[in-house]
């Protein structure tokens, strides 16, 4: 268990903030489960913990130290978590036996605004060299942070505000897809194809785009204007973009 400590006047308030280290070196897991991490937060002098609350009839100003630990407990967990520090709110990993077969189903309600019946939670999945499976599936609003997807055939997907950063999708062939609106922070696509795709509205800060494929892409101007700051395009791609 890994444990941050609280330094300076927070000290005297709040002890520590643990997180659950990592159960694998690797951080993927193959079409298996796992836990979604605990938090427990305790501040000493002031008799509340992660399971009590405050009681009504408390004077506001008691609560100011209280409150100050709260403060840092939340920016301790945006630095540990790339996820939240990515400014998204996300849910426990899901514990649904073969979630990550889910993928290869998708779901068809409301594709275009992310809309679904069931969260696709498709984290620390790996789907690398999958040649069929992935082809023409809708994955609106799928959740994909740190999932891989090496090699894959996810031509004609439709990923309408799915949640990708930090995943990885090096060689996937995203020819004629729809990836309205998608988060790609921190991701790698070295070598991916976008050929006739629409990537309408999608983030790429900080995402590895080293020898990416840009043939057709439909892609608004301003959106255009962002992607053009990443540095990891080859002259080649930004010739094909249009980036000046």
């Amino acid at each position: 268990m890994a444990t941050v400590s609280v330094s300076d006047s927070f000290s005297r308030n709040c002890s520590s903030l643990h997180l659950p280290s990592s159960s694998s070196s690797s951080g993927f897991q193959r079409f298996s489960r796992q836990k979604s991490p605990s938090l427990r937060i305790r501040c000493s002098g002031t008799g509340i913990d992660d399971t009590s609350t405050l009681q009504g009839t408390l004077f506001p100003f008691k609560n100011l130290k209280n409150v100050a630990c709260s403060l840092f407990a939340v920016w301790a967990v945006n630095a540990a978590s790339p996820a939240i520090a990515a400014n998204q709110r996300l849910p426990p990993l899901s514990t649904e036996p073969n979630r990550c077969e889910r993928a290869f189903v998708g779901n068809t309600i409301g594709q275009a605004n992310g809309v679904y019946d069931k969260p696709i939670d498709l984290r620390f999945c790996d789907y690398s060299n999958d040649k069929s499976n992935l082809k023409g599936k809708s994955l609106a609003a799928a959740l994909m942070s740190d999932a891989k997807f090496d090699g894959a055939d996810m031509s004609e997907v439709v990923m309408s505000k799915a949640y990708a950063v930090g995943a990885s999708f090096k060689g996937v062939n995203f020819s004629n897809a729809v990836l309205d609106r998608v988060n790609f922070e921190k991701a790698n696509l070295k070598g991916a194809v976008f050929r006739n795709t629409v990537l309408s509205g999608s983030i790429f800060g900080e995402a590895q785009l080293e020898d990416v494929v840009f043939e057709d892409t439909i892609i608004g101007y301003i959106d255009l204007q962002k992607l053009c700051t990443n540095a990891t395009i080859t002259a080649e791609g930004r010739m094909v973009l249009g980036c000046r």
